[in-house]
């Protein structure tokens, strides 16, 4: 056996096992430092703050008497509050039942109702909350597009006709005037693959016109974690000459062809690296079926290879402000929760393959894709995944954050909390309708195509 052939599949695998647990312990730590902190704000005592289950591997204590450890298996967290019997909560009735009036104040199950069901909600909260933070980082880091049509920089990569500089301004696309970016890309949209297009520019304050490159040409912007270009090696930068010889390609008519193909191979011809001479490559690919949430709701089935294209060029950019870039983020935090809850329904009701639902090993997966594209695209996963595990714990099923919330709502009602017997069978339930999912999550993870 070649042992060294094996080395890069190791090196993988620790990458995937790394990210994933980086990813848990991130999301994990934001999620209960929220139930801790809102606790303690309170007046909720925490006795334990632990990353992890099982026995410690560190841990101290802090001056207000809680215990911070990890824990040697780094598949979760726990924040274990006063009059708690276990990590999941369970109330204590013994320890509680020693403790005087004041004492009790400091339990979870002893404080008043607001205090507990703010406590709860918190730690969902916060994960939206961080979402929303690293969402909004990207925007003002990166910027925003503005909103005329003007050329920040050239992408690099073989093409006909003259480049566009820095700062031209479109004012005309093969003879169709433009006055904004949004002009500029409906007339885009609207022109049939070519080589190249005809430019009416405002350059150095004169009014000029050229043959520039095509303004949607076939190049690779990025490729999708654990997609099947990414398997098969198509790389950002590759310029897609032809699909099994077809020439005049834009990314519509490739998804034209993959919708023809279905799951057939198809080779690509590619142009890789910088002019005058880049390399050609011929790539096998063969699409696999996806189900893709649509801007006015609902989902439709496409045949995808996980390529993303763009402009010829980059708009030029501004920067947002610090307000307009945290509602931004809120609105990409809406729009992850609103495209999850579609999917489900979708799920649930046939609509779209229940093998868009993933486990433990797909997650697992994916965040050593992410992390191998570098930590810009690890940290919008973890935006992603922080938004998905808190909206998973809004859910009204009881062990969850939404299924205590759900008997607090019921205590608001009626002025008392479900008995003891009742609590007990619905924890029980719920724990039920939980491990049922992730079975069935993990079913997906090692036998959906």
């Amino acid at each position: 056996m070649d042992f060294l052939a094996l080395i890069p599949g190791f090196g993988n695998m620790a990458l995937t096992v790394l990210a994933f647990v980086a990813a848990l312990s991130v999301i994990v730590t934001v999620h209960e430092y929220g139930h801790y902190i809102v606790g303690r704000w309170s007046g909720i005592h925490a006795e334990v703050f632990s990353l992890g289950f099982g026995p410690q591997i560190w841990s101290r204590v802090d001056g207000r008497g809680t215990r911070w450890q990890v824990a040697a298996l780094p598949l979760g967290g726990y924040v274990k509050f006063l009059g708690d019997s276990n990590a999941a909560s369970g109330r204590d009735e013994g320890g509680i039942a020693r403790l005087d009036a004041e004492a009790k104040r400091r339990t979870l199950h002893g404080a008043p109702l607001w205090a507990r069901a703010a406590t709860v909600a918190a730690g969902p909260v916060f994960n939206f909350l961080f979402s929303i933070l690293v969402f909004s980082g990207f925007y003002w880091v990166n910027g925003v597009a503005a909103e005329a049509p003007v050329v920040g920089e050239m992408k690099t990569f073989p093409h006909e006709g003259a480049p566009l500089l820095p700062g031209d301004r479109v004012l005309t696309l093969d003879g169709v005037p433009v006055a904004t970016l949004a002009d500029f890309l409906r007339a885009a949209e609207a022109l049939p693959p070519a080589a190249t297009a005809h430019y009416g520019l405002e350059r150095a304050g004169q009014q000029i016109e050229l043959t520039g490159p095509f303004p949607y040409p076939p190049l690779v912007e990025a490729v999708q974690p654990m997609s099947a270009a990414a398997e098969a090696g198509i790389a950002g930068g590759d310029l897609i000459r032809a699909i099994d010889g077809a020439p005049g390609l834009s990314f519509g008519r490739m998804r034209e062809i993959f919708a023809a193909s279905g799951a057939r191979g198809l080779s690509f011809t590619i142009a890789r690296g910088a002019a005058p001479e880049p390399e050609t490559v011929e790539i096998e690919v063969a699409p696999r079926r996806a189900d893709l949430p649509l801007p006015e709701g609902g989902f439709e089935t496409r045949w995808l290879v996980g390529l993303t294209g763009g402009l010829a060029f980059t708009p030029e950019l501004r920067q947002p402000g610090g307000i307009e870039s945290l509602r931004l983020g809120a609105a990409q935090l809406g729009h992850v929760v609103a495209t999850s809850l579609s999917g489900l329904r979708h799920m649930v009701t046939g609509a779209i393959s229940s093998c868009n639902l993933q486990g433990p090993l797909g997650i697992a997966e994916t965040s050593g894709a992410a992390a191998s594209q570098g930590a810009a695209s690890f940290l919008w996963f973890l935006a992603v995944l922080s938004t998905a595990v808190g909206l998973m714990n809004l859910f009204p099923v009881p062990v969850l954050d939404g299924g205590h919330l759900l008997f607090h709502a019921w205590e608001a009602v009626t002025g008392k909390p479900p008995s003891e017997r009742a609590l007990r069978g619905l924890m029980t339930a719920g724990l039920a309708v939980l491990l049922t999912m992730m079975v069935f999550a993990l079913g997906n993870d090692l036998f959906c195509p």
